[in-house]
């Protein structure tokens, strides 16, 4: 028995042992509180509060990270290397990797800007180049988000922040109309457009707000609307199309396109 607890004192006292084991703790620990964080996430998603998510989210980003230094720091002092002295000694290459990493540097500060200043948070629709998606994960280096046309997921650098826009969810139309139709009987069907409008699913409000543009061979009337679900936008934006369109078939209201006379001499 003597010897058996000596083998495992041996053992025990090895650094690589110790190391292997600290990583094990670690990770464990990591775990637990990754799950904490999870549970936390569910009850919001209950109540859809997306500003918590976002919070919880970014937690567990910085929960990751400051793991994963911790960890190497207690491996490097069980494998007696003085991390104080070492970091003091880096000097110019200490500076040399500062430069190097100062790109994860601007996401890390990026990411916590993002959530102090509200820009936007998980679940918002933001609009990226040519792609509007719908914000998923915002993380300490980037943001993932999920394309409403195609469904792919992007990832993108916190340090482009300035090239993302938050998708507003009011929609406009401009409505063209010809210059022939008398003012009464075009307020006339642009309410019923409205009303129509208003029936359909996912739109909140519906407004005309009068003649927007004089253009060549029409008048374009604008209709502003606020939807209930961004993430519905395009299928509304068509169902809205549609509607229009179908209550000038209704009231026998062309819409009026760009004609070209041809004189001969």
């Amino acid at each position: 028995m003597k010897d058996f607890f000596n083998t495992v004192d041996k053992i025990l006292s090895n650094n690589l042992v110790k190391s292997g084991i600290i990583i094990i703790v670690s990770l464990i620990l990591y775990r637990i509180l990754s799950n904490i964080l999870l549970n936390k996430t569910k009850k919001i998603k209950i109540v859809d509060n997306n500003r918590g998510q976002t919070y919880i989210k970014l937690a567990n980003s910085v929960l990751k990270y400051a793991f994963i230094i911790i960890t190497f720091i207690i491996v490097l002092q069980t494998n007696n290397i003085n991390v104080s002295s070492m970091i003091a000694g880096l000097g110019l290459v200490g500076a040399g990797i500062v430069l190097a990493v100062q790109d994860a540097l601007k996401d890390i500060i990026r990411g916590f800007s993002i959530i102090s200043d509200s820009y936007f948070k998980v679940g918002d629709i933001v609009k990226y180049g040519d792609i509007e998606g719908k914000v998923l994960i915002l993380g300490l280096k980037s943001t993932k988000i999920k394309c409403l046309a195609t469904g792919n997921v992007i990832s993108v650098a916190n340090r482009n922040i300035e090239q993302i826009e938050v998708v507003s969810n009011n929609i406009y139309f401009n409505i063209p109309l010809s210059y022939e139709l008398k003012q009464n009987r075009v307020d006339k069907v642009l309410m019923e457009i409205v009303d129509s409008i208003k029936r359909i699913d996912n739109i909140k409000e519906c407004n005309y707000l009068g003649p927007n543009n004089l253009n060549d061979s029409s008048i374009d009337y604008l209709i502003g609307i606020e939807l209930d679900n961004n993430e519905k936008k395009r299928q509304s934006r068509r169902d809205v199309i549609k509607e229009i369109l179908l209550i000038l078939e209704k009231n026998n209201i062309e819409i009026p396109y760009n004609q070209l006379d041809v004189h001969n001499k």
